[in-house]
């Protein structure tokens, strides 16, 4: 089977590294720390916490090393963040709802 292609949060350039990352490991391209919030399959902005692992702790900073025992490296392209409006979007929606 076949890995998909990994890529860096900051500069989205691919990455060779393959297994598990590091929490020390940067990206040889930017520089900038892999083991993040931002380069994990759990990160989902939007979520409670930005995160789909309901066990893992609150990290802070989404874009600087963590501890995180749940991390595991996104396959593909990562989120650039939350989409703009989107929670003005959600809360119009819900008023509009309860008003009716």
């Amino acid at each position: 089977m076949q890995e998909k292609e990994r890529f860096c949060f900051q500069c989205d350039k691919p990455l060779t590294q393959v297994g598990k990352v590091g929490r020390s490991e940067t990206c040889p391209h930017c520089g900038a720390d892999l083991h993040v919030c931002r380069n994990c399959r759990f990160y989902e902005p939007g979520a409670y916490n930005d995160c789909r692992e309901s066990q893992a702790e609150r990290v802070l900073d989404k874009e600087r090393a963590n501890f995180c025992d749940f991390f595991s490296f996104r396959e593909g392209k990562p989120h650039k963040g939350t989409p703009k409006g989107y929670g003005k979007e959600k809360l119009e929606e819900l008023f509009r709802r309860s008003s009716s």
